[in-house]
């Protein structure tokens, strides 16, 4: 890849989030990846679809901070489907395979079928499909799930944080049911998708239901995940004391059934896998605050506005939005992306706890960046 200077102006009112793209740097990229200064390939993609939610879980978009006058971005502001299947094409050619679709909640973005059907159509350097999945809380999933698959979509994870109603109708504080989730996840299991469920685990509030979602799960197939509450945007208060390390969740989960680990299924993989004993199936826990998997992370994140985020605690993104609709070419557009990676260090969750209430007020809100 040759280096040249982009010369492209600036929109006027770019957000302070916003980062411009370098126009100089070293491109670091061999064996058909591109590689940041700590060594850590570039391997998947995730982009957020939009800023909306029907949920205001009190973790993420809690109801105090993002009520009836919260003014989502407009809808000019979002990339479009046509500028996000250009990026996608150009972060294929660096090697990337694995791609998530997140929001907000991806399902309230109109027409996501075609967006998914047109990215399935796409080829990655080893000629095949790229790996679409997606994560979803599972309020339209029921009735989207055989169209999705229709489309290709491979892999759905539903977020479920408590079957207990009145524990999880507190948590989403939108008054939606547990049992409709369930719902969901049968329809997706019924459309043929393999399945996970995501369940964030926060002190105080649904620790006590951690079995009871694995009992639900014990044999269906549907693997469930752990997810340590993590300091991800501002809104949500976070405090290490809410955090429930997910070694305290193996000892309790292994008190009632015993469980082992297993070997991951690729570098790089969030969730440390276990299984029962007595083979029940297979969990998994994502231990970002007390375990940080930083040395393998390969994964970049597309903002809803078109702003490129190297790690999920990061304060700002590098604006690609106005190299797209700037006149960049798709070869100047991969330097900057090139650039940008090669130059990544980033490495928030192994220094969490000296650098949490520094960057307390600036950090990018979830529903703009996805998890």
């Amino acid at each position: 890849m040759t280096s040249k200077t982009i010369d492209i102006v600036p929109e006027e009112h770019t957000s302070s989030m916003r980062l411009p793209v370098p126009i100089a740097g070293a491109v670091n990229f061999k064996d058909g990846h591109l590689w940041d200064t700590r060594g850590r390939p570039l391997r998947d993609l995730r982009i957020s679809l939009t800023d909306h939610c029907n949920f205001r879980c009190r973790y993420c978009m809690p109801k105090e901070k993002f009520d009836s006058r919260h003014q989502y971005l407009a809808h000019t502001e979002l990339l479009s489907f046509e500028e996000i299947k250009r990026l996608v094409a150009i972060f294929l050619r660096f090697g990337v395979k694995k791609i998530r679709l997140t929001g907000g909640e991806p399902l309230l973005r109109k027409h996501v079928c075609s967006l998914i059907a047109d990215i399935k159509a796409m080829r990655t350097t080893e000629g095949k499909s790229p790996d679409v999945a997606m994560t979803t809380n599972g309020t339209l999933l029921k009735r989207m799930a055989h169209d999705l698959k229709a489309a290709g979509l491979d892999r759905v994870t539903v977020s479920l944080d408590a079957l207990n109603e009145e524990i999880f109708q507190s948590i989403n504080d939108v008054g939606f049911p547990a049992a409709k989730v369930l719902e969901a996840i049968d329809a997706a299991l019924a459309a043929g998708f393999p399945v996970k469920v995501n369940t964030v685990v926060k002190r105080g509030m649904n620790e006590g239901e951690i079995i009871p979602i694995l009992e639900r799960f014990r044999h269906t197939g549907v693997i469930v995940r752990f997810i340590e509450y993590m300091d991800a945007g501002t809104a949500n208060g976070w405090r290490m004391d809410d955090v429930v390390p997910s070694a305290e969740l193996v000892e309790r989960v292994s008190k009632v059934w015993p469980i082992e680990p297993l070997n991951p299924n690729y570098t790089g993989e969030t969730a440390t896998r276990w299984r029962y004993k007595d083979g029940a199936g297979e969990i998994g826990f994502v231990s970002s605050v007390t375990q940080a998997f930083c040395k393998t992370c390969s994964r970049v994140r597309l903002s809803i506005e078109g702003s490129l985020v190297l790690c999920l605690f990061a304060d700002r993104g590098y604006d690609l939005r106005t190299l797209l609709r700037g006149g960049a070419t798709d070869d100047e557009i991969a330097l900057a992306i090139a650039r940008i990676w090669s130059a990544r260090a980033d490495h928030y969750s192994e220094i969490r706890l000296s650098e949490t209430q520094k960057r307390s007020h600036s950090r990018i809100e979830m529903q703009y960046i996805g998890g």
